[in-house]
């Protein structure tokens, strides 16, 4: 560390270039959920919401609102809905605006429900 440290100071690098691919190991991480939407349902919707502890879910009218700015990608929500939700593997979330981290998913599942 200390090699990397001194050898930066010398030559006046403040940052390393960013990764021309991501990691395998890194897919096993924890990462932000993604949803399936032909699969969700206002009644999964809404249990995906209290369930999150965060509060990064929310339902509106018949979409699920996600703030991948409050997500901890604790997992809770692949609990709740499997096979609804998975996780995206999905590191690069970073942004100048604020707004772009929400995500508007529209909840189709109830679709088929209503025209059988």
């Amino acid at each position: 560390m200390a090699f990397w440290f001194y050898r930066g100071l010398r030559r006046g690098i403040a940052t390393t270039r960013y990764p021309k691919s991501i990691d395998p190991w890194a897919r096993a991480l924890p990462s932000a959920p993604a949803f399936h939407s032909a699969r969700l349902t206002t009644q999964i919707a809404d249990r995906l919401a209290q369930a999150c502890p965060a509060g990064a879910l929310a339902r509106e009218d018949r979409e699920l609102v996600v703030d991948l700015g409050r997500c901890t990608a604790c997992g809770r929500c692949l609990d709740v809905a499997d096979g609804v939700v998975e996780p995206s593997g999905e590191f690069l979330l970073a942004t100048g605006v604020r707004a772009a981290l929400f995500k508007r998913v529209p909840i189709r599942g109830d679709d088929g429900m209503r025209s059988g």
